[in-house]
């Protein structure tokens, strides 16, 4: 697989559009950062760290609905293995006028825009949501 992240954004999109509560990926650090920022900016309810039939890691993810809708309208991801994108702290894009999130890898951490913002840092633009 060449793009792990972008795996895991396309099957919570899939699952979404099936309704499904729950959608399974493999674990890593980095998607189980990302899913942090979702859970804290309530996209997700939540994830849950299991063990797969086969013995390998996998993060089981609480898709979170309103009123039947999924909560995430758009997920998109950015900076791909074949571009990356990286921006500077007056360059991180906003997303929707500010009432959806880019998720941003900085020296610091994965975290929001907002936080990114605030924190007086940039990085690379991982994905978009709203």
């Amino acid at each position: 697989m060449n793009d792990p992240l972008g795996d895991m954004l396309t099957r919570i999109r899939n699952a979404q559009l099936r309704g499904k509560s729950t959608v399974k990926t493999p674990a890593s650090k980095l998607r189980a950062w990302v899913l942090d920022v979702l859970q804290s900016e309530g996209y997700i309810r939540g994830y849950e760290a299991k063990t797969g039939e086969n013995g390998h890691p996998e993060l089981e993810i609480s898709l979170k609905y309103f009123d039947g809708v999924p909560v995430i309208k758009e997920l998109k991801r950015v900076s791909k293995p074949g571009r990356r994108v990286y921006s500077g702290v007056k360059g991180i894009p906003s997303v929707r006028q500010g009432l959806g999130v880019a998720i941003v890898s900085t020296p610091h951490g994965v975290m929001s825009d907002a936080q990114a913002r605030a924190a007086n840092i940039g990085g690379e633009v991982l994905c978009t949501i709203f």
